[in-house]
């Protein structure tokens, strides 16, 4: 036991250097916390879906309304947006750097840009209502997830033509690939989520989420091979990517819409409509919650920016919630217009 007493008579350094290990964990603790560091306006009307982070570039792209908005991720200074567009949700990126594909829901197409000019190259039909998109790896392909014909349109990236068209056993979501020939999206309206072949263009499993309601936002761990569903009923489903088993279902906040992964440090993360950001211990076994970072109403979609820890959620100031109807029983409250903001949370 370290006698104090005689610490404080013969060495007052030491006593100091003692309190302040003791303190230390708290104050490490308190540096490696989220919080928000800055938000930067945007402004225009409408609403928006997912935002896409470009690492290399230093560039967001941020589907809202008829419009892409692109930002530099550094400054938050407006770059340029790709317009002439209908109703927007999603955007992949080829890993050259070259092109940029968007899934324009309202024009049942995919819209294709190239990245240095923004300008758009060509639009190319999909299914009714394309929602989530994702670029694949091993086949070079692009894959739009269509919302209202249930089913996945894959679009060779060297041709730009579609050479696929898979049914799906539901209303899809979100989608990720894992880099080795599988794509994995969530099936909204049955609650489970689906495995892909890649090169066979065919449902290879459908997984049920116990306990997931309506999943929506998809993330993965490559490595660990685990997927990171977040559902209605404030829960994210952690599934194994080869097996399709649950093995946790940690407690996030309301109304998510999208999920992140931080390869670096084994962090989840679900963006929460409620205002609040969701971080989740994935390198641990139980997958345990280890911040609930207040946000702000309605930021339930976000993009995670691998080059500097910093996650990205757009949002915008609410009206008063309309009464329900017996057409809307569940009406969203108007957007205040000029009120578009990206919020930026970093440690």
């Amino acid at each position: 036991m370290l006698d104090l007493r005689n610490a404080v008579v013969c060495r007052p350094a030491f006593l100091a250097a003692f309190i302040l290990s003791l303190a230390a964990p708290s104050v490490t603790l308190a540096q490696g916390s989220y919080h928000l560091i800055t938000q930067w306006k945007v402004g225009g009307e409408g609403g928006w879906d997912y935002i896409t982070a470009d690492p290399t570039a230093h560039r967001l792209y941020i589907t809202h309304g008829a419009r892409v908005e692109v930002l530099d991720s550094d400054s938050g200074k407006a770059v340029g947006a790709i317009t002439g567009l209908q109703g927007t949700h999603g955007v992949a990126l080829d890993p050259a750097g070259k092109y940029g594909y968007i899934s324009d829901g309202r024009a049942n197409a995919v819209v294709v840009f190239e990245r240095k000019t923004l300008k758009t190259v060509t639009s190319i039909p999909a299914g009714t209502n394309p929602d989530g998109i994702a670029y694949e790896p091993v086949t070079k392909t692009v894959w739009a997830f269509n919302g209202r014909s249930s089913n996945a349109t894959v679009i060779d990236t060297k041709t730009q033509k579609v050479v696929a068209t898979i049914p799906l056993p539901g209303k899809p979501e979100f989608p990720v690939a894992d880099g080795k020939g599988n794509i994995y999206d969530n099936i909204e309206t049955k609650n489970e989520i689906v495995r892909l072949d890649v090169a066979g263009h065919k449902v290879t499993a459908e997984w049920s989420l116990a306990g997931c309601e309506s999943p929506s936002g998809l993330a993965i761990d490559t490595a660990r091979r685990r997927l990171f569903s977040v559902c209605d009923g404030k829960k994210m489903a952690v599934v194994d990517a080869d097996t399709g088993k649950v093995l946790a279902t940690p407690d996030i906040g309301e109304g998510p819409d999208a999920a992140a992964f931080d390869a670096k440090d084994k962090l989840a993360f679900s963006s929460n409509g409620d205002g609040t950001l969701t971080v989740v211990d994935a390198g641990k076994s139980s997958f345990p919650v280890v911040q609930n970072v207040t946000t702000q109403r309605g930021a339930r979609t976000m993009a995670f920016d691998a080059s500097n820890g910093r996650i990205y959620l757009p949002t915008a100031q609410f009206g008063p919630r309309p009464a329900p109807t017996a057409e809307t029983p569940h009406p969203r409250p108007a957007i205040v217009p000029d009120s578009f903001t990206v919020l930026v949370v970093g440690r």
